[in-house]
């Protein structure tokens, strides 16, 4: 009888054993979780479960509540309704120290840095060690510099971050994570400002940071990225959770039909371009760094014409000039000699408004910077350049009805998801939806020539489907579209002509149809030149 008894309960404990296991599997469960901001339900009811040792990607439109859903599980907000549990114990995550306590760190979408700190002053802020007094830098730096060999993450200790590059910047925001010893490791778009390069060097790092023993919440648009890193991927869409999908096991088509609702063709499909007289006429540009104005010229002697009814895509590696060339365009930087003619008037010295007014519109690469007034509503974010006109203003007094109106148009027209609709702060909306604000405000003032870098960065299938049909509507009315872009499909897909870049100079002047995808590559590296 004693026999009996301890085979049932060896046997017992060993269910009970095994359950518990099976438990322990998740390092993060996230369960029934519901957060509310005044108008809109971000999260409702979602259930996401991360596996230890796996790369869990988190796939969404703009706005579907990715951000805010992880934003949670690092304390940033409180859910209203859920709870979290952490190697199967619920946790309260109060705020982001907690979440550190918990092993939990966070690479923001927008870096969390501070400027004129260098970049061991960064990793260490927050956790610094003091003895007797005094800061203990040399031990942060040693195990700084272990952290930085282990993972191949090189960074320079000593350099402020405002004078690192982003990829650079980046490597910082992770280490300040492993320096934290955190084993759960949330990546919010951690590609969207990365060169081609960094992207594939960065999805290195999170393949080794897995099989060092660490767990990766990986928020992404990019369907080929989620493909080559991720084991599982659990898609939101509208605030709510659709499923959680085998990445190897599902196609692209599949995954972006779950994200959006509906079937989305991932083939840009446009006819043969048809150009028509010159609208921009770029001759001899040259342009001076904005880091060192004694520096040569950072751009040098660029001559080229876009035409009525052509996209002209300039291509190249980050870094080579592109955006002090658009910059001189469009007015953010003086230029040094050269001209600039918009339908045959010269428009090289005029102020940015006015370049604007001549039939410039422009999608700039940074949408904080140059795109957007962030502590602005929505509404306000669309007349930026159009609220002295007549339609918006009188006797010098903003027509704030109209104003509202307009942008409710504008929210309709281009699916601009906000909490608050016009009335929404910019700083509050997601990325990709600052992005449609831009987009959404240049096009609609009609102009002759639009200017659009990296018109797609941070969107999903789905704004990127509607963007591209955009820039190749614009083209088919007679528009000319001059597109800065990184993204080596992008170029391919949506250009008719492609000018390369290579530092400074453009080195190829090439049709589409002319060039394959090895060439352009060739030329990017400078190892090619056209004659």
């Amino acid at each position: 009888m004693l026999l009996v008894s301890l085979l049932w309960f060896l046997i017992v404990d060993s269910k009970i054993g095994i359950k518990n296991m099976e438990n322990l599997q998740y390092v993060v469960e996230m369960l029934n979780i519901t957060k509310r901001f005044k108008g809109i339900v971000a999260n409702d009811n979602i259930t996401i479960q991360l596996k230890r040792g796996e790369i869990h990607a988190l796939l969404g439109e703009n706005g579907a509540g990715k951000s805010t859903l992880m934003s949670v599980l690092f304390g940033l907000y409180k859910q209203e309704e859920g709870i979290i549990k952490v190697n199967g114990k619920e946790v309260n995550i109060d705020n982001p120290n907690t979440a550190n306590e918990l092993g939990i760190g966070m690479v923001h979408q927008h870096f969390k840095l501070v400027h004129n700190f260098t970049a061991l002053e960064n990793i260490m802020l927050g956790v610094e060690t003091v003895k007797h007094g005094i800061l203990q830098v040399d031990d942060a730096r040693k195990k700084v510099m272990e952290l930085s060999k282990t993972y191949g993450l090189e960074i320079y200790p000593d350099s402020l971050i405002s004078d690192l590059t982003v990829g650079m910047q980046q490597r910082v925001e992770i280490l300040k994570m492993l320096y934290r010893n955190n084993n759960i490791l949330i990546f919010d778009e951690p590609t969207a400002v990365l060169t081609p390069n960094e992207i594939e060097e960065l999805m290195k790092i999170m393949k080794s940071l897995v099989k060092e023993g660490k767990s990766i919440l990986f928020i992404t648009h990019k369907l080929n990225e989620i493909k080559e890193v991720a084991d599982r991927c659990s898609v939101l869409r509208k605030g709510k959770y659709i499923g959680t999908i085998d990445v190897k096991s599902t196609t692209k088509e599949e995954m972006s039909e779950m994200m959006v609702g509906r079937k989305v063709s991932l083939v840009v499909e446009k006819t043969e371009a048809k150009p028509k007289d010159i609208i921009l006429s770029v001759k001899n540009l040259n342009v001076k760094s904005h880091h060192n104005k004694s520096e040569k010229n950072i751009v040098k002697n660029v001559s080229f014409d876009v035409h009525a009814g052509e996209i002209v895509c300039i291509a190249g590696i980050d870094g080579n000039g592109q955006s002090e060339l658009i910059y001189a365009l469009t007015g953010l930087m003086e230029m040094s000699s050269g001209t600039v003619t918009l339908n045959g008037k010269d428009i090289t010295n005029l102020s940015i408004r006015k370049k604007t007014l001549s039939g410039i519109g422009h999608i700039p690469e940074d949408r904080h910077k140059h795109g957007l007034v962030l502590d602005y509503t929505l509404a306000e974010n669309t007349i930026l350049q159009t609220y002295f006109t007549e339609r918006f203003q009188k006797n010098g007094f903003l027509k704030f009805k109209e104003i509202d109106n307009y942008a409710d148009e504008l929210i309709k027209r281009f699916d601009i998801r906000s909490a608050e609709g016009s009335k929404t702060i910019a700083r509050s909306m997601s990325g990709g939806n600052q992005q449609k604000v831009i987009i959404a405000r240049e096009i609609d003032r009609n102009p002759d020539l639009l200017i659009a870098v990296q018109p797609t960065r941070g969107l999903d299938v789905g704004a990127i489907e509607y963007i591209h049909k955009e820039l190749i509507s614009q083209r088919d009315n007679g528009k000319a579209v001059l597109l800065v872009s990184l993204e080596l499909d992008e170029v391919m897909n949506l250009s008719d002509r492609i000018l390369v870049i290579y530092e400074g100079e453009i080195v190829a002047n090439v049709l589409n149809k002319d060039l394959t995808i090895n060439e352009l590559g060739l030329y990017m590296a400078g190892s090619k030149r056209s004659a």
